[in-house]
């Protein structure tokens, strides 16, 4: 199996962008999104791509969409090629299992970041003032540990693909608007209630992750992905011991790898050897598994 790193859709619709993952294109007032097979680690896309790791990325957020959708509206028109416009049609194995059409947002300049759970930028930041985002937590927290509560954590979109950087909530009221923050606050843990038992179901911990909200004829909209290893921590919950870096299904290995080859992580990113993408891409069917209960054929 090739990985899909760039989608190629000549002239059927415009091209809007690429990020580290995603290309996305115009479809009428609509927009179409396309996972692509690219990974990311330490803000830079890698020279390897994981095959059929967009896929799996789409499945995971079409079931969440899902499973979510009586908490909040999402985005989402169809994710069937069939049902996309006919121009599209001879584009079909690029798109089939990875693309969404979806309806254009106006979407909120700010990553809703809920966490349940000390780890990345939150534990750094804890160590540093016994805070996360400005919310007080307890002393003796280690890396891993359970908070008291979830919290809202949100943070600013970096515009260049560098680091997201985390705010408070005064901040993102500042942004938005007392009420918007208010109600994306809101939303973001009644999602991630909802995610955490589901997850815990299935045998796993969610310990955080970032959601992105949008408006839609004056009505907040979940979009975007929503709840995959890219985007979330999901830990196993069998083995979950504070203190230290929690097995995880996410991009873990590559991380790893990268950190003994002792890249400096500026451009150019290497290329990673195969037995390092096949355990990736382990993970992420694992997490695909785990969580919906399906299997999925690559």
């Amino acid at each position: 199996m090739t990985a899909l790193l760039q989608t190629d859709l000549q002239n059927a619709a415009p091209l809007i962008g690429r990020g580290k993952v995603r290309d996305l294109y115009a479809v009428g007032n609509d927009l179409l999104m396309v996972a692509t097979d690219r990974i990311s680690a330490f803000d830079h896309v890698l020279a390897t791509g994981i095959p059929g790791k967009g896929k799996i990325l789409t499945q995971i957020s079409l079931f969440w969409f899902e499973l979510l959708a009586d908490l909040v509206p999402n985005h989402i028109l169809t994710a069937k090629v069939d049902e996309y416009p006919a121009q599209l049609h001879p584009f079909r194995a690029q798109l089939e299992g990875r693309s969404m059409l979806v309806k254009r947002a106006a979407m909120f300049p700010i990553e809703c970041v809920a966490r349940g759970y000390l780890a990345g930028s939150g534990w750094k930041e804890y160590q540093a003032s016994q805070t996360v985002c400005g919310i007080a937590l307890p002393a003796g927290l280690l890396d891993g540990s359970k908070l008291p509560e979830p919290i809202f954590t949100p943070a600013t979109k970096s515009m260049d693909g560098s680091h997201d950087e985390n705010i408070g909530f005064e901040a993102a009221a500042a942004l938005l608007g007392q009420d918007d923050a208010a109600e994306l606050r809101r939303l973001t843990l009644a999602i991630y209630q909802k995610a955490t038992a589901h997850a815990a179901g299935c045998g796993l911990l969610l310990a955080d992750t970032k959601f992105e909200f949008g408006r839609i004829d004056g009505q907040i909209v979940l979009a975007d992905e929503v709840l995959t290893p890219d985007s979330s921590r999901f830990w196993e919950a069998s083995q979950w011991k504070p203190g230290g870096a929690q097995p995880s299904f996410d991009k873990q290995f590559v991380r790893d790898y990268l950190e003994e080859i002792r890249w400096n992580k500026q451009a150019p990113a290497p290329a990673l050897p195969p037995a390092v993408a096949e355990r990736t891409l382990a993970k992420y069917l694992e997490a695909f598994k785990r969580l919906t209960g399906r299997e999925l054929s690559l």
